[in-house]
């Protein structure tokens, strides 16, 4: 395959696909579904080798389960062991992985789970170790599930000090830990959550995603229940972004992998609706860290569009021109190559889209 080739893997209610474009990302060719029946949950690639990626899946009757594959997703197999609470700690002890993490260098891999835990692999997913610090916080009787489940995700690693971390608990708020996971504190300064008490609340927070810049690890976006807000200190303070977008409401974010301030958004309408907002789905672009919003939806169908975006079905590629992909519940998969200037329909007619990752060789396309 070309070097400017992009390979996006497409997870769904009912397996995972591959689409696999040619040099120009003009043709785009089909293949899956792998590991049929599964949901895929989450995607992530190895950031030392590129062939090297993970999944985690959920099935009705098998449960949770992680995969692996050494040959960038052509073939997948079972890991024996998975993250789960202590048997009696919590019912069920493992519900889904929601997410996983992988350290910016090794074999490392941190997961975050439903019920709301977090846990560390060193050995590539093969064995698993709670992070008790978080999984035990004195915060943990004022967290609660949200309308989604009840989970640990979004979870960011500065790559400048990988004891520097944030993981984010729907509906409790976001986390930060500067010492490898043993102490965490409240991120949510600046953050409102209107369905509680206070300006500003310190926990309870619906946090729906967080994403951070390949190009400035320090800079955050973080998509709430409540507004789109930006950190440029890694989480300790936030300030509301909203402003120029046509909702507060949202689950799909991503940025480029070159430039922090070039943010991609999703609006939709609130916990009642869910899905696009006015029937016109949109993209809104940045290009001043959130300070101002522009749509930046030509192709996209602008009436009787009524579907989401999932938080994890939204990903940038690693080319120059920031390639941006998503895919809806209704099972169309949407991808520009040009950073939202244009975009074209790559795939119709799937199952309901959970996630979507941008696999290429540089490897470091816009959030997973």
């Amino acid at each position: 395959m070309s070097e400017s080739a992009v390979t996006l893997l497409v997870g769904t209610r009912k397996g995972l696909f591959r689409l696999e474009s040619d040099p120009v990302r003009g043709n785009w060719q089909l293949s899956g579904p792998f590991m049929a029946g599964n949901e895929i949950m989450h995607i992530v690639q190895s950031p030392e080798h590129s062939a090297h990626l993970l999944v985690s899946t959920n099935h009705p009757i098998w449960g949770a389960h992680i995969y692996a594959s050494h040959d960038q997703g052509h073939n997948w197999q079972s890991l024996e062991n998975t993250p789960h609470h202590k048997p009696g700690s919590f019912s069920p002890s493992l519900k889904a992985i929601w997410f996983l993490a992988t350290m910016p260098q090794g074999h490392g891999v941190y997961a975050g789970i439903d019920p709301a835990g977090l846990f560390y692999s060193p050995d590539a997913g093969n064995t698993w170790e709670p992070v008790k610090g978080l999984n035990n916080h004195p915060t943990r009787n004022r967290w609660e599930p949200a309308r989604g489940g009840f989970s640990v995700h979004s979870i960011r690693i500065d790559p400048d000090d990988t004891r520097r971390m944030v993981a984010s608990v729907s509906a409790g708020g976001v986390f930060r830990s500067e010492d490898g996971g043993q102490s965490w504190e409240p991120a949510n300064r600046g953050v409102r959550a209107e369905n509680l008490p206070g300006e500003f609340p310190e926990l309870g927070h619906n946090v729906h995603r967080v994403v951070q810049a390949p190009s400035e690890p320090s800079r955050l976006y973080r998509q709430c229940y409540n507004g789109l807000y930006r950190s440029d200190d890694f989480g300790l303070n936030w300030r509301e972004i909203t402003a120029g977008l046509p909702s507060d409401f949202g689950y799909a974010l991503a940025v480029s992998p070159s430039c922090a301030d070039t943010v991609f958004q999703v609006p939709e309408s609130g916990s009642h609706m869910r899905a696009a907002v006015d029937g016109k789905l949109r993209v809104f672009r940045s290009d001043d860290g959130g300070g101002s919003w522009q749509s930046a939806s030509r192709g996209l169908p602008q009436e009787h569009a009524y579907v989401s975006v999932l938080r994890q079905a939204m990903c940038t590629d690693s080319r120059p021109d920031c390639g941006v992909y998503f895919g809806t519940t209704s099972g169309h998969v949407f991808g520009s190559p040009d950073g939202a200037g244009n975009w074209e329909l790559l795939a119709s007619y799937l199952p309901r889209v959970l996630c979507v990752k941008a696999l290429d060789l540089t490897q470091h396309g816009g959030d997973s």
